[in-house]
C-alpha cells in the first residue's frame, strides 16, 4: 500500500469533492480517496503504484487544476 497527497485547485464544495473522488477512483489500484476542501488536498491510497501523471489526468479530466504534489 502507498499513500500520496496532492493539491487540487478549484474545489469549493462537496459536489467538487465528489467529482474529484469519482474521477480518481477510476484509476486502477486506488483503494481510498480522502478530499480536504479546506486545504485543497486529496490523499490517495493505492494497492499498486500510481503515477502522478494518471492522477493529474483524472483531476484535469474532472475540470480541476492539478497544482502540486506534497510528499
Amino acid at each position: 500500500m502507498s499513500t500520496n497527497t496532492y493539491v487540487v485547485e478549484g474545489m469549493t464544495c462537496g459536489g467538487c469533492a465528489g467529482k474529484i473522488t469519482e474521477a480518481v477512483e477510476q484509476i486502477p489500484g486506488i483503494t481510498d480517496v480522502d478530499v480536504d476542501l479546506s486545504t485543497g488536498g486529496i490523499t490517495l491510497t493505492a494497492d499498486q503504484p500510481v503515477s502522478d501523471e494518471a492522477v493529474q489526468a483524472a483531476v484535469e479530466g474532472a475540470g480541476y487544476r492539478f497544482a502540486d504534489t506534497r510528499q
